[in-house]
């Protein structure tokens, strides 16, 4: 299996994301540059975060139109595994590759904390290692990560079950306290309708090593190995 993990103009935490792959989760990985359509061969395919072309018009609003993204689309169309994080939910979701979108936090300033996550799916690639209800702890670091959707994506949201984390007191409560952002009941993370996109605004890839305080963040791309590896052998 190979990951791929995108680079674009204003891309910061590409870096990050390809040493938890390579060094943390062990696990080939290369990256794929935002001008070219070849996913070369890659499995599974990691959007990190950053200010992608600045965040020009809206955060995303332009890399949606990279050469690379539609690939990706074509690739997540065939039932191929993206995560999107932070600024790469973003993209995701200009590229409506997911529902919603994510507007400025409710009181205009830029946040970076630990926040706690509330699992709220274990039913997909990215969360079948977790437990409905398990309590994760990564950072936050962005200006525009207020989750919005419409009335009609929400029912549909809550009745496929695609929601997959909210933001949480430690203890699991989720209340307008643990809500950093002001995000439409505290949503943190969405999955697409055929569960192989996700999208998160919280850091998997900055809580993957004990050093940084958090090492949950492994969870999710050690699922995603193993969803790849149960692929393999069907």
């Amino acid at each position: 299996m190979k990951f791929g993990v995108l680079v674009f103009p204003g891309s910061n935490c590409d870096h990050d994301t390809h040493h938890v792959v390579e060094a943390i989760a062990q696990q080939p990985v290369t990256y794929l540059w935002h001008a070219s359509e070849d996913l070369q061969g890659c499995d599974a395919i990691l959007v990190p975060g950053g200010f992608a072309y600045g965040d020009y018009l809206r955060t995303g609003a332009i890399a949606r139109f990279a050469p690379v993204m539609q690939s990706v689309k074509k690739f997540a169309a065939n039932g191929g595994l993206v995560m999107g994080i932070c600024n790469g939910f973003q993209i995701l979701c200009e590229a409506a590759l997911l529902p919603g979108a994510l507007m400025r936090n409710a009181h205009q300033h830029y946040i970076c904390k630990q926040t706690h996550l509330r699992t709220e799916t274990a039913d997909s690639p990215f969360t079948h290692a977790l437990k409905q209800g398990q309590i994760l702890q990564m950072p936050i670091g962005h200006m525009e990560g207020n989750y919005f959707c419409d009335a009609d994506t929400l029912a549909t949201l809550k009745k496929e079950d695609r929601i997959a984390f909210r933001y949480a007191t430690p203890q699991g409560d989720i209340n307008a306290s643990a809500n950093p952002n002001g995000s439409l009941e505290n949503i943190a993370g969405v999955l697409n309708e055929g569960r192989n996109v996700l999208g998160l605004m919280p850091h998997p890839d900055r809580s993957s090593e004990t050093l940084l305080g958090s090492a949950d963040g492994l969870l999710l791309f050690q699922a995603m190995a193993e969803s790849l590896t149960a692929l393999a052998k069907h």
